[in-house]
């Protein structure tokens, strides 16, 4: 990874704005779609095991964040995804899992191992044996990652209300790879 950025522990309720911008400025979010989330981040930040870390320059500018909770299937994501699940056989995926809910990096700062770092190491900290994620059903430099790092997919074209693109539900067997290979 870069020596030039930090990763460590991440207050996001006193830094969502700032995560926000981060995500907004990676995923491309307009003003109302951040203004949604910033609910959505501060409520998942309440439920049990719930945890953050960030990307931080030496001047303390947040460049990248990750967060992710122990999965709970009374939780919005798995009810949307659990169907998807159950028809390839791997709802089972839906416990005893962590949850990354998001990973997002700044442009600039992308394909420096930042991402890498950030999930591995809340990963590492986790009492679950296994992961779960979403992500956009492309092929992109982040499925990439994810693949890298040992995730598969379990369900693909998972249409989330209100989203424009189909997902991808992936999962991982803890720890995570780290080579890359």
């Amino acid at each position: 990874m870069t020596d030039d950025v930090v990763i460590g522990p991440l207050d996001l309720a006193t830094h969502v704005d700032e995560a926000l911008r981060v995500q907004a400025h990676a995923f491309g979010l307009s003003d109302d779609e951040v203004t949604v989330r910033r609910q959505i981040v501060l409520r998942h930040l309440t439920y049990p095991g719930a945890r953050a870390l960030g990307a931080t320059t030496p001047e303390g500018r947040l460049v990248g964040f990750v967060y992710g909770m122990p999965n709970d299937r009374g939780h919005w994501w798995s009810t949307v995804v659990e169907p998807y699940l159950r028809v390839h056989g791997v709802e089972d995926w839906l416990d005893d899992s962590f949850v990354i809910t998001e990973l997002h990096v700044q442009p600039g700062y992308q394909n420096r191992g930042v991402g890498r770092t950030l999930i591995t190491t809340i990963t590492d900290t986790v009492d679950q044996p296994r992961s779960i994620l979403s992500a956009i059903d492309v092929e992109s430099p982040a499925r990439g990652l994810y693949r890298s790092l040992g995730y598969a997919d379990l369900a693909r074209n998972v249409q989330f209300p209100s989203a424009q693109k189909p997902y991808a539900v992936m999962g991982a067997p803890l720890p995570l790879k780290r080579s890359g290979s």
